[in-house]
């Protein structure tokens, strides 16, 4: 019984610090450890944009407008679309909207990263964009990119994603979230450098940026941890933004366990960032790491109160436990604009989110190509 109030306490304690306490530290920690960035919106160099697409043909003319309306010099940008194995119309409306404006690069499915892969061999840009098909891009987005780099520290630079509002609480739930994990990074870039960027909109020097394994889940992790290893900040820049839709039904669960077994196959292949070669290690324990350490800690809160002798105060421990999946799943029954909404929404946000993060553990078992699914 003994132990049961042990891990009991100490995981009730880890849980504590990853859910408030260190959201708390961070808050309260208002000073800048790195010296501001030195960022010249004058400053210019070659880019080459890169777009990896698969079957992309609902947004590829899209996505070509928005990099077209890009407000950078055209004749320092190199335009690439490498089409990974798309059997629709993408490689046809490339052809016909761009002409040679665009180098269109036709690969067998293989996947995105080795996609991108391809795409890097015949980039000549100084610096690389990568961005995705789906997300429109804000015209002065690029400019703001590149205007870090006029700051030698900096290796790599992500963009802000906004969330176009949706019609339901789930999707105010994410955006809840996701304004929290922006303003996690823009402290993280106060500090020193954030440890991975948003897939859809980022930057890289070119000279920092090597061929990764073809099965890597997030380039937008792997990519800008080499450049932050290599001495290089990686930082993230609100005013370049891209923009993004609400997901389908089911599609957040999705897209959180591809990012999650992501992390995980980053971790296990970067060790180093446990050691005191991790500039940012108090950080990226208490904030990355601990997204994948806090389903396990629930847990085993619960398993050790389910081990508690009977006393009133296990019961009701039991039942407040018990009451968080019952809002889950009451959620979906619960129509848009009732008030108990607003508990059921949050609970099943969290719940997601967490059942996500224990099925990431796949990642060990399943071939990384198998868990990676288009988000809708």
């Amino acid at each position: 019984m003994a132990a049961a109030w042990v891990l009991l306490i100490v995981a009730g304690l880890l849980i504590f610090y990853i859910v408030a306490g260190y959201p708390l530290l961070l808050a309260l920690n208002r000073r800048r450890s790195a010296r501001p960035v030195a960022k010249d919106l004058s400053w210019r160099t070659s880019v080459s944009i890169v777009v990896a697409v698969h079957n992309g043909a609902a947004f590829i003319r899209a996505k070509l407008d928005t990099l077209f309306a890009l407000a950078y010099p055209k004749e320092l940008l190199q335009i690439i679309v490498v089409s990974d194995g798309s059997t629709d119309q993408t490689e046809a409306i490339v052809r016909e909207c761009a002409g040679d404006a665009v180098l269109l690069l036709s690969v067998p499915r293989g996947g995105k990263v080795a996609a991108l892969n391809h795409a890097l061999a015949h980039a000549t840009g100084e610096i690389v964009f990568f961005t995705d098909v789906r997300q429109p891009l804000e015209p002065q987005a690029l400019t703001h990119l590149v205007a870090n780099f006029a700051d030698p520290t900096i290796g790599a630079v992500s963009g802000e994603l906004r969330l176009l509002r949706g019609d339901t609480g789930r999707q105010a739930d994410m955006e809840l979230y996701w304004r929290y994990e922006l303003w996690a990074r823009k402290r993280h870039s106060a500090i020193d450098s954030i440890y991975t960027t948003t897939g859809c909109i980022y930057a890289m020097r070119r000279s920092l940026i090597h061929p990764i394994p073809a099965d890597t889940l997030t380039d937008d992790a792997a990519l800008p941890l080499e450049a932050f290893f290599s001495g290089f900040r990686v930082i993230l820049d609100p005013e370049a933004i891209a923009f993004d839709y609400p997901t389908s039904s089911g599609a957040e669960f999705r897209r959180r366990f591809r990012t999650l077994a992501g992390m995980w196959q980053v971790f296990t292949r970067m060790p180093w960032l446990f050691t005191r070669a991790n500039r940012m290690r108090f950080h990226f324990l208490s904030h990355k790491f601990s997204r994948l350490v806090l389903p396990w800690a629930l847990l085993i809160f619960v398993a050790a109160s389910l081990a508690l002798p009977p006393s009133p105060f296990r019961t009701l421990l039991l039942l407040a436990e018990a009451a968080f999946p019952v809002l889950a799943l009451l959620d979906v029954a619960i129509p848009v604009g009732f008030p108990l909404k607003r508990l059921t929404s949050p609970a099943r946000t969290f719940i997601v989110m967490n059942a996500a993060s224990l099925a990431a553990v796949a990642v060990f078992f399943v071939p990384a190509g198998r868990l990676w699914k288009p988000t809708q």
